[in-house]
């Protein structure tokens, strides 16, 4: 799924082959509550944080990171699934609309083996809703995964052989049981993301800390290394 008009061209070259042949599907659309048109705020800085939540836009803004808005059409979660049917594996990151996705799950006929989200990084109790949601869907083993440092991983490919690859950064990364590290239950999860939370908040986006220590080369690239985490779940 790619709401971005300009993206969904640049998919479109990018994988006319794999289209043509019937191995890539993709849906110019944006995840929303019902099909209608809807408000999408493109991001003139980093094309990855186009978003439909207002309130994403404006934390975005005040990054630096400024958007415009256009309006696009939008269809139900739920609704991709009754038409192309279960993937094996859910890679759900679409700036603020991820648990919309996993809530629809609910209603499909067959969950996903894998899933992962990006986890809430501001809400505590956000990220304990999203554990819920999850659990309560069946998913009973998780894993913690920092989503900006990958280093080379031996991977598993579409034939079942055992390759070695160098993922770039800002890519998705590994699934499932070629993950770093073992499952953990959902307590373990949990316990993992305190440390994460306590950096989020003293030295994560638009705080006063970060805002400062930014202008010191040093501290600058410690800023970075605070990263974003995806919630890895497993079936069983």
């Amino acid at each position: 799924m790619e709401a971005n008009p300009q993206l969904v061209e640049w998919l479109r070259e990018r994988f006319r082959r794999e289209i043509e042949e019937g191995t890539y599907t993709l849906v110019p659309n944006a995840i929303g509550e019902r099909d209608e048109e809807i408000v999408f705020y493109v991001n003139r800085k980093n094309s990855a944080w186009g978003t439909t939540d207002p309130d994403w836009a404006a934390r975005n803004r005040l990054l630096g990171a400024d958007s415009e808005a256009i309006t696009v059409k939008c269809v139900r979660f739920i609704d991709i699934l009754r038409q192309h049917g279960c993937p094996h594996y859910l890679k759900i990151d679409i700036e603020g609309a991820d648990m919309r996705c996993v809530e629809d799950l609910a209603g499909a006929k067959a969950m996903p083996t894998y899933l992962s989200i990006e986890s809430s990084k501001i809400s505590w109790r956000a990220l304990l809703a999203e554990f819920r949601m999850l659990s309560g869907l069946g998913y009973t083993r998780f894993k913690v995964v920092d989503q900006c440092h990958f280093a080379k991983r031996r991977i598993t490919d579409s034939d079942g052989n055992t390759i070695d690859y160098a993922f770039g950064r800002g890519a998705s990364g590994p699934f499932g049981e070629d993950l770093a590290g073992r499952w953990l239950t959902r307590n373990q999860a949990i316990a993992r993301y305190i440390p994460i939370f306590l950096a989020y908040k003293t030295m994560g986006d638009n705080t006063l800390l970060s805002k400062v220590l930014v202008k010191i080369p040093f501290f600058n690239r410690l800023l970075r290394a605070v990263s974003w985490y995806d919630t890895h779940a497993r079936k069983g």
